[in-house]
């Protein structure tokens, strides 16, 4: 099969085997996020209706405006904004991530700074980091759910601590639908 799916998981299994045959660094959980997108995709073109623009982005779980939203609220965007202490610890890049959430993301590039002050790769790393925890955070895949995610950690999406945060999303222009 020479679907969009059928490529991804090809590469997505490739490149992710640990050395025994399964899936490592949370890849199985990307690959079931893109088979229930993809299905979707399906049921829009089979109903005639158009997929809407605003909700998934064909690159990833999150959409390039919310990870756009995100990017503004953590640093303007700066590509050159470096690590500050943020809450006891380093957050590092346009993205402002953390070195957990580095590791939660996989490690891309090997080394948590490198990854984090590459705009590419940071931004890679949170889609990674959403497809691994959306689906057991209890929360809808929508832009607040991810932006509450990205600040407050896996069960962020729940927690009244990340309110705020995403009131400064809506305030770049985001909505829960972007």
């Amino acid at each position: 099969e020479n679907s969009d799916y059928a490529i991804i998981a090809k590469v997505l299994i490739t490149v992710g085997k640990d050395g025994s045959g399964t899936l490592c660094c949370g890849l199985k959980e990307i690959l079931e996020s893109y088979k229930v997108e993809f299905e979707q995709r399906e049921v829009d073109v089979e109903s005639d209706e158009p997929a809407s623009d605003d909700s998934i982005d064909s690159n990833g779980l999150v959409s390039d405006k919310c990870m756009r939203c995100i990017c503004m609220v953590e640093s303007h965007c700066n590509n050159n904004i470096g690590c500050r202490m943020d809450v006891g610890s380093l957050s590092c890049g346009p993205f402002q991530i953390k070195k957990a959430y580095w590791i939660d993301c996989g490690q891309p590039k090997g080394d948590y700074k490198t990854c984090a002050n590459d705009y590419s790769c940071a931004y890679n790393c949170i889609q990674t980091y959403m497809a691994r925890y959306i689906g057991h955070s209890g929360c809808p895949k929508n832009c607040e759910s991810y932006a509450r995610i990205h600040n407050g950690g896996p069960r962020g999406c729940t927690n009244p601590n990340t309110i705020g945060y995403w009131n400064k999303i809506k305030q770049q222009g985001c909505t829960i639908y972007s």
